[in-house]
């Protein structure tokens, strides 16, 4: 996905003209299993990076909140996109309090809206998270994801089956990396938001603070530049945010590992891998914040960090035990 590439829109004189005066404003909780594409799909509608992607699943480890202004036919509106952590079978504390987000994330919304990989269908997965939302009885959007990677006449009896299993309001078919079907979902959202004053300044991207947010686009690259044995097992705090007189910022950050040998893949021949995530996750971050960082990486391998009830709530999570 290219994360600076802009909504596609049509041309100005061919837009309905909006309600003058009328601000509406709600959150739209968005839920799925695991690597259904919610990152992928919050980052495209708010046009901006606000959350970290990556090809593995369970990336998202709390509700991230992107704020997109929309101006339709309805007036104009202030969306708030909660994007949560994939719905899964918890094992670790770690994982109970992820699923917690996701389902807190959506009893809390205005609007649920469900993502399904259409390339995946109905997995246990799905079935789960759908049985849950069924019980809800809440009203539900649907999106069909990844349908430009599906031939499409999988799509329609897919979407068949699921609203016979929800009472699913709409149905989108969308892909969220090449930005199909986008505007008519967006344009869906603001109309159903709730007439009200905005809960976020106008240019505000999302409530994540900049601490959160080195560490994650950190963790980010470690999910790309590592393999499969390392990324769920690491974790990254932002020790100091020290501002520096010439306008730049110094942030040193630790990466919590489960064992020895993590420690020595990500530190890599002579700090090499270690190095090369750094500058990767520095470039971004003066890219995001739009100055000058100076980025210092520690590694330390520390059993069980996943199960510490400190280390649950250094990533914003509620722990439930």
């Amino acid at each position: 996905m290219n994360e600076d590439q802009d909504l596609p829109h049509p041309p100005e004189e061919s837009r309905p003209a909006p309600v003058a005066g009328r601000t509406r404003c709600g959150l739209v909780a968005v839920v799925g299993a695991p690597n259904a594409g919610k990152s992928t799909l919050v980052n495209a509608l708010a046009g901006s990076k606000v959350t970290i992607v990556s090809p593995k699943p369970q990336t998202t480890r709390f509700r991230i909140r992107a704020v997109v202004m929309h101006e339709g036919t309805q007036g104009r509106a202030q969306i708030i996109l909660v994007d949560t952590p994939g719905i899964f079978q918890p094992r670790r504390r770690l994982d109970r309090a992820m699923v917690a987000a996701a389902w807190g994330g959506a009893q809390d919304a205005d609007r649920t809206l469900l993502i399904v990989d259409a390339r995946a269908g109905l997995t246990d997965a799905v079935r789960a998270i759908v049985e849950r939302l069924a019980k809800a009885a809440k009203p539900i959007w649907l999106a069909l994801n990844k349908v430009d990677l599906v031939e499409p006449p999988r799509l329609l009896p897919l979407a068949a089956e699921l609203n016979q299993m929800l009472p699913i309001e709409e149905t989108f078919m969308i892909s969220a990396e090449k930005f199909r079907g986008l505007d008519r979902l967006l344009e869906k959202m603001a109309a159903d938001m709730p007439p009200g004053p905005y809960l976020f300044p106008e240019d505000e991207l999302s409530d994540l603070p900049n601490r959160m947010l080195v560490a994650e686009i950190v963790r980010e690259q470690i999910l790309r530049q590592t393999h499969e044995e390392v990324p769920h097992h690491a974790t990254v705090e932002t020790e100091n945010w020290q501002e520096r007189k010439d306008g730049s910022v110094r942030v040193d950050c630790t990466i919590y590992v489960g064992r020895a040998t993590q420690k020595a893949i990500l530190i890599g021949d002579g700090g090499a891998k270690v190095k090369a995530i750094g500058q990767s996750a520095r470039r971004e971050l003066e890219a995001l914040l739009e100055r000058r960082v100076h980025l210092f990486l520690n590694v330390k391998d520390r059993p069980g960090w996943d199960e510490e009830r400190g280390r649950i709530r250094a990533l914003g999570l509620e722990d439930l035990d």
